[in-house]
């Protein structure tokens, strides 16, 4: 129990301490006008109170990821613990920052545009590709589970659950960000933290004793922790969908200072539900033996209904059921409005649509796939959702990293973690099943091959940034 209560309790003063850090070395100014006013178009670009983008942008970014990733990750026991805290507060959250931040210094750019800018045409070509991909397998993977369970509660099947929930995406997806996003999604956020809260302290007053710290791998599949851990936690951790995601917000938000509240802010936020959750994962089956019988039994949403009712009781199956429906279409709802905020920008560049058709063009070529792949194997769209999540978390942060350089800023503070993701990322890819299923030991010796590589282009980097600082001294000197 120790363990659990210490990494909350690190994240909370992580947040005050390392976001004020970070916010330093980024540079605010309250007196810059933000996009919501300079660009104000009444769908995208609004002013938004910083509370309700906050808990919208937790919302956004979380949805079930930090819970059933949590419950998996928990099945390598309490070492799960440290990746939550020391990912979420040195990478996801730094990530988060920039990629909201960064979003909003650029008139609310998106992901892509933003790595185009500092990571040349070519990368922004290819993770437009991979973020538009992301974003139709998040949205389609968050939509199957939840149209299941309306056909198993109510008269409806499947299909028509599904087409349902697709309807109300199209909706949702071209009407103005503050109809609906801005006046309902503050309340499920709320409840997102409610329900934690209320597992967290139900599962301290049970007389289960919550797992102390061991370096010890627990996984009863013997899955090794590097780097599958790093992409099984990734809400919680650090996730390259919050990328996507925090140019929503971005162009909502009345002042730089609420940038650590809403972007840093959400992602501590979430690393506590991810704590909650790995906690409960790895202490209410009585050990993670348990929690692989009741995985293979009823999967993530099984285990989450379990828990909740048992510990919550009524109120618990409720929220159960609330988390398992809601928070899941509100996560693909998202998905596919950023998407269609990426392919509107190119639609809007190439084609000359703008407005209301712009919309609409750019939302229906994202929405139909989206639909196709929710209609298959679940699991199958998870394992590739994991390894592509990671690797535009990757691409963001080296993104962050090439605009301190430029801006002759504290560069290392996004520099260290993108050559740790890059590790992660090249040896996940290299060892993973839908990757190259290499052996275990090859992978990480062309992973860190890789890793090296990509360490001597970014000290080069360095190197010649601080040759530029050097020359541009003298010349002021002079």
């Amino acid at each position: 129990m120790f363990t659990f209560l210490f990494a909350i309790a690190f994240l909370v003063i992580g947040y005050f301490i390392y976001s004020k850090i970070v916010e330093r070395i980024f540079g605010i100014n309250d007196q810059n006008k933000t996009p919501a006013y300079t660009n104000s178009d009444a769908i995208d670009y609004t002013p938004m109170p910083w509370w309700k983008a906050s808990l919208i942008q937790l919302l956004n970014i979380a949805g079930l990821g930090p819970i059933f990733g949590a419950v998996a990750g928990a099945l390598y026991g309490p070492v799960a613990f440290i990746w939550i805290v020391i990912g979420c507060l040195f990478a996801g959250a730094v990530h988060d920052y920039f990629s909201g931040m960064l979003s909003l210094r650029h008139n609310g750019a998106q992901f892509p545009t933003l790595v185009g800018r500092y990571l040349g045409n070519t990368m922004r070509v290819m993770i437009n590709i991979v973020s538009i991909v992301l974003m139709i397998l998040v949205a389609a993977a968050f939509t199957a589970g939840p149209a299941q369970l309306i056909a198993s509660l109510t008269p409806l099947s499947f299909t028509v659950a599904l087409v349902l929930i697709f309807a109300y995406f199209l909706v949702a997806a071209v009407l103005p960000v503050n109809r609906i996003i801005g006046r309902i999604y503050p309340i499920f956020g709320a409840i997102l933290i409610f329900m934690a809260v209320s597992i967290g302290i139900a599962l301290l007053l049970t007389d289960r004793p919550i797992p102390n710290l061991t370096f010890s791998n627990l996984h009863p599949g013997d899955l090794p922790i590097w780097p599958l851990l790093m992409v099984t936690i990734s809400c919680g951790a650090i996730s390259g969908f919050h990328s996507t995601q925090s140019p929503i917000l971005a162009r909502t938000i009345k002042r730089e200072s609420h940038g650590r509240k809403v972007f840093y802010g959400a992602m501590v936020a979430e690393g506590v539900i991810a704590l909650i959750w790995a906690a409960a994962g790895m202490t209410f089956f009585g050990g993670t033996g348990g929690l692989q019988e009741a995985l293979a039994a009823g999967g993530p949403a099984g285990v989450v209904n379990e828990i909740s009712t048992t510990l919550l009781g009524t109120l618990g199956g409720i929220l159960a059921i609330l988390g398992v429906i809601i928070l899941p279409i509100t996560t693909g709802d998202t998905a596919l409005r950023s998407s269609r905020m990426m392919v509107f920008e190119l639609v809007e560049k190439f084609f000359k649509v703008r407005g209301l058709k712009g919309v609409l063009l750019a939302t229906i070529p994202v929405t139909i796939p989206a639909f196709w792949l929710s209609t298959i194997d679940y699991t199958f769209l998870w394992r590739y959702v994991g390894g592509t999540n990671q690797l535009v978390a990757t691409v963001m942060l080296w993104t962050a990293a090439m605009y301190l350089l430029e801006s002759r800023k504290f560069h290392w503070i996004c520099g260290i973690p993108a050559l740790f993701m890059t590790a992660v990322v090249s040896t996940y890819f290299l060892y993973a099943p839908e990757g190259f299923s290499l052996p275990y030991e090859l992978s990480l010796a062309i992973g860190g091959a890789i890793t090296l590589i990509v360490a001597i282009w970014y000290m080069n980097k360095v190197r010649k940034a601080h040759r530029q600082s050097v020359n541009s001294s003298s010349s002021h000197a002079a």
